[in-house]
């Protein structure tokens, strides 16, 4: 889940205005988390203390109701409704924030049923609980067989043998599981280290920090994080949530390895 805040924070200053260069900076001025790592935040807190994902979505977003960015229009009117209930989305955020149910859980069904519970509260279309549960169910895989064929099956199975040609072009605006989910796994495939996968998705343009975050969340678990990075990463955060990400770490990640 660090990989997921780590590509969103660095993604989060090339969201609106993106960059084309491979070589950009990583960690420039005005560089935040934004409301991909809340997100991320909270369906980790449920993991820990087993709280609902809708309540804790609930409570961690409102806690800090105005993140670098914003919240997407819809979800912004799901979360300040009296009661939100699910809104059809199959926007990227149900892949955005799926990445602790890669790691929290052992077995692939119950990495697939929490994805798809940590998305339905809000992004119940079937496209979004298609794209949490594969990049969660990707990650899992990872963490257990580090095989990259295994999880081209898996993408496979759930998109389609052409897959890959159908992912959004370069700089193409694209908030949808259909067009982030394959694209984060083509960049992931076609990736040496975290930071290219990382430099990869925010460079490709678009929704940037969201691209990031998935990519991210997936880089962690086939090739680790550097430690500088990780040490960067929760500067930037308050200490609610990085208790929550050193709990989670050493509960659910630290003895994966």
């Amino acid at each position: 889940m660090l990989g997921a805040i780590i590509g969103d924070i660095i993604g989060s200053t090339y969201e609106f205005h993106n960059t084309r260069d491979y070589n950009f900076e990583l960690f420039p001025e005005g560089s935040s988390y934004t409301d991909d790592t809340i997100c991320t935040i909270a369906i980790a807190d449920s993991i820990i203390t087993g709280i609902p994902y809708r309540e804790n979505l609930i409570d961690w977003c409102r806690r800090y109701p105005h993140p670098m960015g914003a919240y997407g229009a819809s979800f912004s009117r799901w979360l300040n409704s009296p009661n939100p209930m699910p809104y059809d989305s199959f926007g990227n955020g149900a892949a955005m924030r799926v990445s602790p149910c890669g790691w929290g859980f052992l077995n692939l069904f119950g990495v697939k049923e929490n994805a798809e519970a940590s998305a339905r509260c809000s992004h119940d279309h079937p496209e979004g609980l298609r794209g949490a549960r594969v990049i969660a169910g990707s990650i899992n895989i990872l963490i257990k067989t580090h095989s990259l064929e295994k999880v081209i099956d898996l993408v496979r199975k759930e998109y389609g043998d052409d897959w890959e040609e159908r992912i959004p072009q370069a700089g193409r605006w694209d908030e949808t599981c259909m067009g982030c989910v394959p694209l984060a796994i083509h960049h992931l495939i076609h990736s040496e280290s975290f930071e290219d996968a990382i430099r990869k998705a925010v460079s490709y343009g678009g929704d940037s920090d969201t691209m990031g975050a998935i990519v991210g969340s997936l880089a962690e678990a086939y090739f680790g994080i550097p430690e500088w990075m990780k040490e960067k990463a929760l500067s930037y955060l308050p200490q609610e949530m990085i208790d929550v990400v050193l709990r989670f770490r050493m509960e659910f990640v630290n003895n994966r390895f």
